[in-house]
């Protein structure tokens, strides 16, 4: 739901799965800003494995058998943030490793969707009519904490909605935060990480900002209803109602204030759009579809890119990138500081527009003009890796060959593109692998 800021650990899983569509009110509860951290319902996430030698099963059944003197290790960390030996000793005596984790950690991107299924389940009417009834129920807070933090208001209501639905058990997790911690930090392959977030997790208890028994959230460890993970807790959360803890789980004031806070700290600018929808007129050069290459909105508008029904851009000296989210066939945007702000809060592209599509509909705002082209399916890593593997094989520069498409990718395939005589848009899709396999 990247290790970089907030939701760390549900960030790294970006190409996991989104729960499938049952029911509207079922589908609303699950399908969450942790939208990658779990397999399709009916289906198993796969056994734990792979080829990272942490995840093999003898790995594994070793750390799981070395699980108390791994937690008893950690006291020296603990104690040096501020953790006292009553409370290690009182939280971490009775710790269990949650095995099942390890299957989460490792669930693979065959279940993945096309970024446009993502958003158009995550967007929904029933979503936006809820968000409203939030925005209006607590007004007067969201009023004050605009004024605070210079945070639009939407944004804040779109991320509590996508993360948890609102506040929905089943959107926020059942599972306690600390044994998912203590786990990741002593088995499997991140370690490091969760080490971390380990040890963030005691500080909280220590400080009693939220109580034992309210720390649900995540398998990754993210909780309450905007799902922050402990570290990013440290940083971002506030006490906005005065009593004296900062709980992001129990007090509304906190809950939209530290939200408004992480957003502040990570950028957003007051008053200013995330992005626009616009339309790519003929003949235009896509390789200009490049995170790399940001010019004024003014000049985009020069090159002939057009809001839907010709409205003008509000701020021409205003910088902005050009993404094709599903290629040249979907929907194209122009993104401003402000998605990048949303991207620190949570890096996926899929994510980022739907907190922002959904902050516009609740102010009340339209669907996208450019409707997403159907697709079967995403790609899986393996795919993403084939594609990086074939295009390294040419001789493009495509950086590590892990499956993460990022600018070196992105621009290898717009050359491949340019050379077949394709549209150059950097779109990785089925049609693009089976023709580097030709």
């Amino acid at each position: 739901m990247a290790p970089n800021t907030r939701t760390g650990a549900v960030c790294a899983m970006l190409a996991l799965a989104a729960a499938s569509l049952i029911t509207p009110a079922r589908a609303q509860a699950q399908t969450t800003g942790s939208i990658f951290g779990f397999p399709p319902l009916g289906q198993q996430a796969p056994a734990a494995g792979g080829g990272h030698p942490l995840m093999t099963p003898q790995a594994l059944a070793q750390a799981q058998a070395n699980f108390p003197q791994c937690i008893a290790s950690m006291w020296p960390l603990a104690q040096a943030k501020g953790v006292s030996q009553r409370t290690f000793e009182r939280y971490t005596a009775q710790l269990e490793p949650q095995m099942k984790l390890m299957e989460f950690m490792e669930a693979q991107p065959e279940f993945s969707k096309p970024i446009g299924a993502y958003v158009n389940m995550l967007v929904t009417d029933w979503r936006v009519k809820k968000g409203r009834e939030v925005l209006e129920r607590y007004k007067p807070i969201f009023e004050k904490v605009e004024k605070a933090y210079g945070v639009d208001r939407y944004a804040v209501a779109a991320i509590w909605g996508i993360e948890s639905t609102y506040g929905d058990p089943d959107g926020i997790g059942r599972r306690n935060v600390l044994e998912s911690t203590a786990t990741l930090a002593c088995i499997g392959r991140r370690q490091d990480y969760f080490r971390d977030e380990f040890i963030a997790t005691l500080q909280i208890l220590e400080k009693g900002d939220v109580p034992y028994d309210h720390m649900k959230g995540s398998w990754a460890g993210a909780f309450g209803p905007t799902q922050f993970m402990p570290t990013s807790f440290q940083r971002f959360a506030v006490d906005f109602d005065g009593d004296g803890k900062r709980n992001v789980v129990d007090s509304i004031p906190d809950i939209i204030a530290s939200t408004a806070n992480n957003l502040k700290l990570d950028g957003w600018e007051f008053g200013k759009a995330w992005g626009y929808e616009v339309v790519i007129p003929q003949g235009f050069d896509y390789r200009n579809a490049n995170r790399s290459i940001k010019r004024t909105l003014s000049e985009w508008n020069a090159m002939g890119l057009r809001r839907p029904g010709g409205t003008g851009f509000p701020r021409g000296g205003e910088t902005a990138y050009l993404l094709l989210p599903a290629g040249a066939n979907g929907p194209a945007f122009l993104m401003t500081k402000n998605f990048d702000a949303i991207l620190k809060y949570n890096p996926a592209d899929a994510y980022a527009l739907a907190i922002g599509h959904l902050a516009d509909r609740l102010r009340g705002g339209n669907a996208f003009a450019q409707p997403w082209p159907k697709e079967e399916r995403g790609l899986s890593k393996a795919e993403r890796i084939e594609i990086q593997s074939r295009l390294a094989q040419m001789g493009y520069d495509i950086g590590n060959v892990d499956g993460i498409l990022g600018t070196k990718t992105r621009v290898a395939i717009q050359d491949y593109q340019a050379r077949a005589g394709a549209v150059p848009d950097g779109y990785p899709n089925l049609a693009l692998l089976q023709q580097l396999r030709r």
